[in-house]
């Protein structure tokens, strides 16, 4: 028998991780730290729209937060060309 690493982001913890592997569990490291950055960002976005946005609900801000940093190059991309925002997905 075999043995498999996985790695997770702690920020998921192992509970959420192993609920949701396909999304959270990672077979290596480099994959791990990446999502672990993602959630570092969105957890400023969070603050950020939080305090910039009257009555934005927690849970709204959380899943805007998190849409924004799961697709941080794009928004990248947006500021110097807006339209991409809004075009369909490859």
């Amino acid at each position: 028998m075999a043995v498999k690493a996985l790695y997770f982001s702690e920020r998921d913890g192992q509970d959420m991780a192993l609920k949701n592997p396909e999304k959270m569990l990672f077979a290596n490291k480099a994959d791990a730290d990446a999502r672990d950055k993602m959630l570092e960002l969105s957890e400023e976005i969070l603050l950020f729209l939080k305090s910039k946005v009257n009555g934005l609900t927690e849970e709204h801000a959380e899943q805007c937060a998190l849409a924004i940093a799961e697709e941080r190059d794009l928004f990248l991309k947006a500021l110097k060309k807006p339209s991409l925002l809004n075009e369909p997905a490859e």
